[in-house]
């Protein structure tokens, strides 16, 4: 019934991670219990990672065909509006008080200023919301029917799917080494998928920052690409996830097709494999905290700082899209900041996701329609055919 559901969406709301996946899988939990949670879970996540595979697959093996790069530049324009959306969608819930703003703005700053990481940016903000804040009003609604925190249970589900979800990581590190992209790519996806409140666009933001900046895996043409593959794709948009990973071990030294399938179903389970973890073992005290005055204003914060973070990736996308030159600023006090040359402007970039932000925004036009045309606008403005 729909009290239940809202409990579920409520729990999946507190979790790190994929939303969308944790949420078929608390369904799955409810109705069928730890065998119904896995098979729901999986099979969300399935096609579309098959999909995400096939097509990382095509776009490194045949990526340089003029009709195919010709179609990614409409791709890219499309993915500079889905992020705007993005923004404004998740505006409406997070801006409600000056201190929510401020946030918001705080941590825009950090990101793009001074390449503060991902995490601490979370971090700074939920301790910020908890003790610096007036504490919000909890919520009062009763406990779903199985949300009764069992800590023998919660212990046995944690240390077999903590087991499960690092033992691939452990036997990468123990045959390879720490330093085999293997081995990073699983450390950083698993980093990742206790750091990543907010959705998939705040993931993005750390993603970005670690494998483009960081660990150099892929370039920022690449990083817009994955993100419009994923957009096209049953399942959830952290999708992309795999393609960074395929894209690292295709184009590591001594990679190709092989390692790259190895470090996208490395990336694949150590992006969903928690969710069964946080699903079967958290989720009561998730509801629990969720009652609590602090936890609710903590969350609050983390809200308003995912708002500055995903117009940090607003930002880096729109400066790579809309401009074929850029150049490092530093100012004296520390900042450091990649800006574009205005004269190196695309305009004909800038139209196809002027147009794509109308379409999304005003006509609510689904993702699959909108990257299809983009596509094809691409091909037709450079002259793909």
């Amino acid at each position: 019934d729909e009290p239940r559901y809202l409990h579920a969406l409520n729990y999946c709301m507190l979790l790190p991670g994929p939303e969308a996946q944790q949420l078929a899988t608390y369904v799955g939990w409810l109705l069928h219990g730890v065998k119904g949670g896995l098979i729901a879970g999986a099979l969300f996540v399935l096609p579309g990672a098959l999909v995400v595979l096939g097509l990382s697959w095509l776009y490194l093996a045949h990526g340089s065909a003029p009709i195919v790069e010709a179609a990614f530049f409409g791709v890219r324009a499309a993915v500079v509006a889905f992020v705007i959306e993005a923004l404004i969608r998740i505006s409406k819930r997070a801006l409600k008080t000056r201190a929510d703003y401020a946030i918001a703005v705080a941590c825009f700053a950090a990101l793009t200023l001074f390449a503060v990481p991902f995490p601490l940016v979370i971090i700074a903000a939920a301790l910020i919301g908890a003790f610096a804040l007036k504490p919000k009003q909890p919520a009062v609604e009763a406990p779903a029917p199985m949300a009764q925190p069992s800590a023998a249970k919660s212990f046995r589900a944690a240390a077999i799917w903590g087991f499960a979800w690092l033992a691939p990581l452990g036997i990468s590190f123990a045959a390879l080494g720490p330093d085999h992209v293997l081995s990073r790519v699983g450390a950083l996806f698993a980093k990742l998928a206790v750091v990543t409140f907010g959705g998939a666009y705040a993931l993005l933001t750390y993603l970005r920052q670690q494998a483009v900046e960081v660990e150099g895996w892929l370039s920022p043409e690449q990083m817009i690409d994955g993100l419009g593959l994923a957009e096209t794709t049953p399942g959830p948009l952290v999708l992309v996830n795999q393609f960074v990973g395929f894209v690292a071990g295709w184009q590591a030294e001594g990679g190709g097709a092989a390692l790259a399938l190895l470090t996208a179903l490395m990336a694949m389970w150590m992006t969903f494999a928690p969710s069964f973890l946080w699903i079967f073992a958290g989720a009561p005290y998730a509801e629990e905290l969720r009652r609590n005055a602090r936890a609710s204003s903590a969350l609050a914060a983390i809200t308003a700082a995912v708002l500055g973070v995903v117009t940090n990736l607003a930002f880096w996308f729109s400066v790579h899209v809309f401009f074929r030159e850029t150049y490092s600023y530093r100012s004296p006090w520390g900042a450091h900041i990649d800006l574009p040359d205005l004269a190196s402007v695309d305009f004909l970039a800038f139209g196809v996701a002027a147009a794509t932000a109308v379409a999304l925004i005003r006509f609510h036009v689904n993702a699959i329609t909108v990257v299809a045309a983009t596509a094809i606008a691409g091909i037709i403005l450079k002259g793909g055919l």
